[in-house]
């Protein structure tokens, strides 16, 4: 098990840190007016990274009509749908966490084969 697995688990905590954080921004614009969500998706990079590749997603928000100075005034809201944001949350919570795994157990094998040669 050499350095690759350190660098690899941190490539990945670091791009499930920006999907999470780019899913929170999506949370905290749902009541936005015309705020349009971005997607991150989680990738094999070179060299045995991860990379996240984060695109805007331009599909249209629900329309509401309301009344506004006695006129009939139309607005588009957020694109965000709080259901999905959470599903994805939990997800990358869970890509989090087996990485976090992956790094203790090598932090726990280095210090058992220390100890078996010390």
């Amino acid at each position: 098990m050499g350095l690759s697995v350190n660098s690899s688990s941190a490539s990945a905590l670091k791009a499930f840190g920006t999907k999470l954080a780019v899913s929170a921004n999506n949370v905290a614009n749902v009541q936005s007016e015309d705020f349009k969500k971005s997607r991150a998706l989680v990738t094999e990079g070179e060299n045995d990274s991860v990379k996240v590749d984060i695109s805007k997603v331009n599909t249209d928000g629900p329309i509401v009509t309301e009344t506004f100075n006695n006129k009939m005034v139309q607005r588009e809201l957020s694109n965000t749908d709080i259901a999905e944001e959470f599903t994805q949350q939990i997800i990358t919570q869970y890509g989090f966490e087996a990485n976090t795994k992956t790094i203790r157990t090598k932090d726990e094998m280095l210090g058992t084969l220390i100890d078996i040669m010390g």
